[in-house]
């Protein structure tokens, strides 16, 4: 079995690794990393559970081998607003029922999280439409959807002082 030695920052911590050239990045940060939020819900780059942050834009883990992000700077939802979950969009799908059983949201926010920034820094509240054309790749087996656009909704609104 050949192996790969990988540098990979994730979350803050670098560590370098021997890395199997098939192992999934998805695996990589759960396993050797020992963080729970990275999801793997279909395997196939379908659901957007795994979603990270490469280099500050999301990417499915799942498809993603951790070679490929040798040197890279990884986050995970832990990076966001910690055990605490106080980022702006954390708050909102809490307050807004953006989520039940979980196991879908650390994929959703980090897919969200620069969709709001990039809103936020625009000063426009976007559609609902829009909300969802740009979750759309993430799926949720349990809210059917209304609480996150309404989430998102808030966050954005929140910091442009549009409310929802």
């Amino acid at each position: 079995m050949t192996m790969t030695e990988t540098t990979l920052t994730v979350n803050g911590q670098t560590r370098t690794l021997d890395v199997e050239p098939r192992r999934l990045l998805a695996d990589v940060i759960r396993q050797e990393f020992d963080i729970a939020g990275v999801h793997i819900g279909c395997a196939h780059g379908a659901c957007g559970c795994c979603t990270v942050h490469i280099d500050g834009t999301p990417r499915l883990s799942c498809l993603t081998f951790a070679v490929q992000c040798d040197g890279r700077d990884i986050k995970t939802v832990e990076s966001l607003g910690g055990f605490d979950a106080t980022h702006v969009l954390q708050l909102a799908f809490k307050s807004e029922h953006g989520l039940q059983c979980g196991y879908c949201t650390p994929g959703f926010l980090m897919t969200l999280v620069p969709y709001v920034e990039e809103n936020v820094a625009r000063g426009t509240l976007p559609s609902d439409e829009d909300i969802r054309e740009a979750m759309s790749g993430n799926i949720c087996r349990c809210t059917g959807y209304h609480g996150i656009v309404a989430a998102v909704r808030k966050a954005i609104g929140d910091q442009i002082g549009g409310g929802q």
